[in-house]
């Protein structure tokens, strides 16, 4: 089951070759489609990175490696 990050993923050059080409397409210049396309997709991993970012777990839940014991190799 795809999850927020996965969709980031997908929409990422979905916004650089989509966006480019829909503004192409209404008559600004390449020079300055490819630009603003590439801002939007600043702002989608931006977004992933510091307003949504990923954590390693919640705080109230147990940790799983103070559970296991470690492995003594000797």
């Amino acid at each position: 089951m795809p999850g927020y990050y996965d969709y980031v993923l997908g929409a990422i050059p979905l916004a650089l070759l989509g966006l480019t080409a829909i503004l192409t397409a209404a008559g600004l210049s390449l020079s300055m489609a490819v630009p603003a396309s590439a801002g939007v997709s600043l702002l989608l991993v931006g977004h992933a990175l510091f307003v949504n970012g990923p954590v390693d777990a919640p705080a109230d839940a147990p940790d799983a490696s103070a559970t296991n014991a470690p492995v003594n190799a000797d």
